[in-house]
């Protein structure tokens, strides 16, 4: 038996469909669908399924942020597998490349994760947190999607918040003690992963099971928006911290970002709005 935990919502609305492309690679099993919203805190829920039953969660990017925080790093007493639906698929990516060809056992990614302390209160998350022009974009997308069904051009709402909508910040970044200050601070991102944002490879050289657990930390800054978008298309190969003029790239296991002016941060694609700061922690034994 084999129990799907699918998020319906996820990719658009279209992840019960692409949760059935498991069913093909686990031939001649049973399947049965839970609706993982309705199964209250998934640490508790796993309790009460049976040791015989396989479990796999299906969905994007933002089912796994909430099964992270869920679990809460607390150890796992049972294997998780977990299937992509989502509609940037960023862990997925990160970890396996963009070929679905198989189940992926995630339980080593979830019981060592990093946290974000927003407004006071504590959060896991698996691929990154982001601060500045991508936090706007998370807020905009949200606006987007409660006016119509349509799907969310992010690439066209970042443009558009580059020449625009988005005025950059000052920023003071500090990383292990070390204060950093950037003036006209577009983004400034804290990855535990390489990808956010449906594909924008901000941190190419993070890797998320480092054996010291760090993070890292991209600040992109430049006063002139028009070359600011020029430089920013690089981000989706991995090629905008090659620009070393405008990009500054720290590691640590204790980064601040502070911006002169409150904005929309997003955690995992999640929104946060009128945020002056935060501060991130990589995991400790």
């Amino acid at each position: 038996m084999v129990r799907i935990l699918i998020n319906s919502k996820s990719n658009n609305g279209t992840g019960k469909t692409s949760g059935e492309e498991i069913e093909k690679l686990l031939p001649g099993e049973t399947f049965e669908y839970v609706d993982v919203t309705t199964i209250g805190n998934a640490y508790d829920y796993l309790d009460t399924v049976p040791e015989d039953v396989k479990v796999v969660f299906c969905g994007g990017d933002g089912t796994l942020q909430h099964l992270a925080n869920d679990i809460h790093s607390r150890p796992l007493k049972r294997d998780i597998y977990f299937f992509p639906a989502g509609s940037g698929n960023d862990f997925w990516n990160d970890v396996k490349g963009s070929v679905k060809d198989e189940l992926l056992l995630v339980n080593k990614y979830l019981e060592k994760l990093p946290v974000t302390i927003v407004d006071g209160k504590e959060y896991c998350f698996v691929n990154g947190v982001g601060y500045g022009i991508d936090g706007y974009c998370c807020e905009e997308g949200d606006r987007q999607r409660a006016l119509s069904d349509k799907p969310i051009n992010y690439t066209s709402i970042a443009i558009k918040g580059l020449l625009f909508k988005f005025k950059p910040r000052t920023a003071k970044i500090t990383v292990d003690g070390v204060v950093h200050e950037f003036k006209n601070a577009w983004l400034a991102p804290v990855m535990n992963g390489k990808f956010y944002g449906g594909g924008m490879k901000v941190a190419p050289d993070q890797d998320r099971l480092n054996k010291e657990r760090t993070l890292t930390c991209v600040v992109m800054y430049d006063k002139i928006p028009l070359h600011a978008l020029m430089i920013f298309p690089k981000i989706f190969k991995g090629e905008l911290v090659n620009e070393t003029k405008h990009v500054s790239v720290f590691t640590g296991k204790d980064i601040t970002v502070e911006f002169d002016q409150p904005c929309a941060m997003q955690i995992d694609g999640e929104t946060f709005l009128n945020i002056s700061s935060t501060e991130t922690h990589a995991y400790r034994d």
